[in-house]
Parts: C-alpha cells; structure tokens; sequence
C-alpha cells in the first residue's frame, strides 16, 4: 500500500492501474477511521479492481472553526488500519494542495441544501461539493464509496453528480453501529466515558420510534422523540424529522406512499452525532 500527498504522484499510479483495465473504487474520508470506513474499503475491494482511499480534513466545510480544530486526526494510526485491507493508495494531501487557489465555486442544490443540516449549519453543503467534486476530478473513479450515516450529504453528492455529469456511480453503504447501537462515527472518539455511554440512548430511541409508527401520527412521534432524548440529561437535540428519503421534505402523514427516513441530530456536550434510520423498509 502507497502513501500519496501529491496530484502528480497519485494520477501516475493510477494511469498505470487504468492501462492494466482496472476499475477504480475511491472511498472519500476524513480521517480519524473506524470500522464503518473500512467496510466501504471492503465494498469498494469487492466491487472494483483498485482502491484509493483519501484522508483530508475539508476545511470549507467547516461552518464552525472549533469543531475543525477539535476534529481528530492521527494519519499513521489511518494508515496502519488501512494496510490489512483492500486499499492500495492512500490519498493525503495538504489543504493547498487540494486548493490551488481559494474556491469561489458556489452549488445551488434547492431544498436538499435547507432542511435539517443546512438549517444548521450553513455553507456546509457547498463546502462538501467542493472538496468532494475536486477529488472526484483527481481520482477519476469509476465508483465512489458513501456511508448512509450522512443521509442528507448522499443526497446533496446524487444530486451533485446529476447536475455536473460525472461518470462515477455513488454506491451507497449502510450504516455500521457499535455493538450497543451507537452509529459509528470519527466524533464517537471525542465523546467522554459517561457520554459515550449516553450516547447510546440516541439509536435506541430511533429504534423504539420506528415500532410506534402504527401507534401515533408523524407530529407526536416527533414530539416524542424530541422530548425522550431531552430527558437524558446529557443530551439535546438539535432537530428531529422525518422525510421523504427521496425529496427530504418532511412527511405528514404515514399514509404517504414515499419512502420515508428519520434522520436526528444530538449534541452531547460539545460533540455533535448525527443517525437516522429507514421507516417502512
């Protein structure tokens, strides 16, 4: 396995790899890796023949400078996970190496971009297009490897590579949970014993919610969630909804015939976790 901080460096080994006629799976990550991102390298090992995996924390999108600088980063502790697995080029550049020059480019993405997580944190979305777009024009992939945790963010990437006609397929993967049911999540490590133990009320809500679906309307389980991981004095939510996993608009009624997800965001003390899970599937 390769380590690459370089454009130069990687777009030789994979020019290579293309005239051998292997396809090339491409698993974007920031860092701080666990077990959710290895099972993307082990989906994109099991369905194409080359697989690079880039570690680069993005800083444009970032709407709180904070949570960038608090966000984990242990490159050698990556790259020793990775090398038992089906990576064969590690991607780590530096952010000027990314970005050339400042990038001014600004995505229109409608209502994908407005609800849930854009209504918190504004210019999130256009920062990941940004980052995620360049290195699709870097790596070339032929697929591209995406966690379902960040449900709104595969939408906004769909929704990205529709409008600039990029020939990568998204392949999206589900979501990996700690033996309790906690999403696996880089921010999982920044959490305390006492929170982390917490934290698993989150997904046991979700769970219990997705049971009372036949035993209240969306309004009161909303309220319901809202209100149950409030009682839990470490945690507080920032929303809860339940949507159209096509549109993300909110659902009214369960007699919608569109597939619906519940997707929720906890701040538990300073760490910020999101999950969601699929109602109906």
């Amino acid at each position: 396995m390769q380590v690459v901080k370089h454009i130069s460096q990687l777009r030789l080994v994979l020019e290579d790899r293309r005239k051998e006629g292997l396809s090339i799976g491409f698993v974007p990550t920031m860092g701080a890796l666990h077990k959710g991102h290895l099972t993307l390298v082990e989906q994109a090992g099991a369905q194409t023949g080359f697989v690079v995996v880039s570690i680069f924390v993005n800083p444009t999108q970032f709407n709180d400078k904070a949570d960038l600088e608090r966000y984990p980063r242990d490159l050698q502790k990556d790259v020793d996970l990775l090398t038992p697995t089906a990576c064969q080029v590690v991607f780590a550049p530096e952010p000027q190496e990314v970005y050339p020059q400042v990038d001014t480019r600004q995505f229109n993405f409608g209502v994908l971009e407005q609800v849930m997580e854009g209504r918190f944190r504004p210019g999130h979305f256009n920062g990941v297009a940004q980052v995620v777009s360049r290195l699709f024009d870097i790596v070339e992939p032929d697929k591209a490897f995406f966690g379902q945790k960040d449900f709104q963010q595969l939408a906004i990437i769909n929704e990205m590579v529709r409008k600039l006609n990029l020939g990568v397929e998204i392949i999206p993967c589900p979501i990996i949970r700690e033996a309790d049911g906690l999403a696996m999540s880089s921010r999982n490590m920044l959490l305390s014993p006492e929170q982390r133990c917490n934290a698993t009320h989150i997904s046991a809500t979700l769970f219990e919610a997705v049971n009372k679906t036949n035993q209240m309307d969306v309004e009161e389980l909303v309220q319901w969630v809202i209100k149950r991981i409030n009682e839990n004095e470490y945690l507080n939510t920032e929303y809860f909804e339940i949507v159209n996993s096509q549109t993300l608009l909110p659902v009214n009624s369960w007699d919608d015939p569109c597939s619906k997800v519940a997707c929720i965001a906890v701040h538990c003390g300073k760490v910020r976790l999101i999950d969601n899970v699929l109602i109906g599937a």
